[in-house]
């Protein structure tokens, strides 16, 4: 038997002030697709902001449903809004926070295993890695440059077996 350890790499900031003026304006970005969110069932407020190589910036709120797997977090809804309108230009930030009335949001806000994955296949698809910016609406500021470092065994199309001509 073999121990491995897999360290990953956080950076955390204590305010926002500490962070660049581009990143504060993105966080910002996220606050505000709060208003966006449409979240009856849980009124967990989750808002997004993906910025853009091009320094366009894609906001969303997440999407519940009562049929609940049928609802799409915010992560989820801006990525593929941005992949699906601009599929040539690469993301290079995604901004996320919450907010909700029944308790205070102390820790930062981690993208869901399922929004990591597709984190993880925008990554592999622009061939580029993602900074994540992550908040609560009181607390420290998360940021990890890739996804590697909340997702160390992604799942990749390269892991798939394809049989040519079936």
């Amino acid at each position: 038997m073999k121990i491995k350890q897999i360290n990953i790499k956080i950076r955390e900031f204590d305010s926002e002030a500490e962070l660049s003026a581009e990143e504060r304006k993105l966080l910002n970005e996220a606050v505000g697709a709060i208003d966006s969110s449409y979240a009856p069932y849980s009124e967990f407020h989750v808002g997004t902001a993906v910025l853009l190589e091009n320094g366009g910036v894609v906001t969303a709120g997440n999407q519940e449903n009562a049929a609940y797997p049928s609802g799409l977090c915010a992560e989820r809804v801006a990525l593929f809004y941005a992949q699906s309108k601009y599929p040539d230009i690469a993301i290079k930030t995604i901004a996320l926070t919450a907010a909700t009335e029944q308790f205070d949001i102390c820790t930062p806000l981690a993208p869901c295993g399922a929004c990591r994955q597709v984190i993880a296949e925008a990554e592999n698809r622009q061939q580029l890695p993602i900074i994540i910016l992550m908040r609560g609406n009181t607390g420290p500021i998360y940021k990890v440059t890739g996804i590697e470092s909340l997702l160390p065994f992604a799942f990749f199309e390269k892991k798939l077996r394809k049989y040519p001509n079936h």
